[in-house]
């Protein structure tokens, strides 16, 4: 692949966006390689992926314009269609996901960082969805994520002006979890996914799941949902060593994902 680098950290993976000239933007070939890359991930043997940008000036500064400008209509859907099952992979890929965000996130950068499970921003991050400003909505999820995200008000605030807002303010108002020195961005986020590494595979693939299936069910339905997936882990010896080591007041085996 010429513009996803993997590479590994233990248990966790780390995806790197490197197309610098064009600040990271996602064109077709991006898109086709990330999905690529996504769907040859073993989720049985990576515990945590953290997806970041190449360079110090962008995590993705937005979909390529260059290679919108002259789209028709019908071309328009298949690139946003390629745009949305890259983003759904990550958002329904069996492991966390964190986006390490460093410098730009534009457009299609944001709703990348949207489709992933936790965000971190370096301290010079900036975050926007400035479609309207370019005559179109947003198109890789940004109008479905953001609300849920952040509440209906302050995404349509973002989205029908196209502002600009910085790492901190993206911090107030919920679209990031914490916000890093620029230097320390990715091993902050290397450091989290570790942490989530360490935990109980089973249980950790499980609440993904569980959050995902039960988001767009009604609270009964949904109980239904992580009563399904709570019950599973009872069958996993990690599940039945830890809570044995807990009662017997020692360290717990590592988890083994079993």
């Amino acid at each position: 692949m010429e513009h996803i680098v993997l590479e590994n950290h233990g248990d966790v993976l780390l995806l790197t966006i490197d197309r610098q000239p064009a600040l990271n933007a996602l064109n077709r070939q991006v898109l086709t390689e990330m999905l690529e890359a996504l769907h040859s991930i073993d989720v049985g043997a990576t515990r945590c992926l953290v997806i970041t940008g190449a360079g110090a000036r962008a995590f993705v500064a937005g979909a390529d314009v260059a290679e919108m400008k002259d789209m028709s209509a019908s071309e328009a859907q298949a690139f946003g269609r390629l745009g949305n099952d890259a983003l759904r992979a990550i958002e329904t890929l069996g492991i966390p996901a964190i986006a390490a965000v460093n410098g730009f996130a534009f457009g299609g950068g944001c709703e990348l960082a949207l489709a992933c499970d936790i965000r971190l921003a370096g301290e010079s991050a900036s975050f926007s969805q400035p479609e309207v400003g370019l005559g179109i909505t947003a198109g890789f999820g940004g109008t479905q994520r953001l609300p849920r995200l952040i509440g209906e008000g302050m995404a349509k605030q973002l989205l029908f002006t196209g502002e600009r807002i910085d790492a901190r303010r993206a911090l107030e108002i919920g679209l990031v979890n914490k916000v890093c020195a620029p230097d320390a961005l990715l091993l902050e986020a290397l450091a989290m996914a570790a942490a989530i590494a360490a935990k109980a595979p089973i249980a950790v693939r499980a609440t993904k799941r569980a959050i995902e299936e039960g988001r767009a069910l009604g609270m009964d339905a949904a109980i239904d949902v992580e009563l399904r997936h709570f019950a599973s882990c009872f069958d996993s010896a990690d599940r039945r060593e830890a809570m044995s080591a807990m009662l017997e007041k020692r360290k717990p085996l590592p988890f083994k994902g079993e």
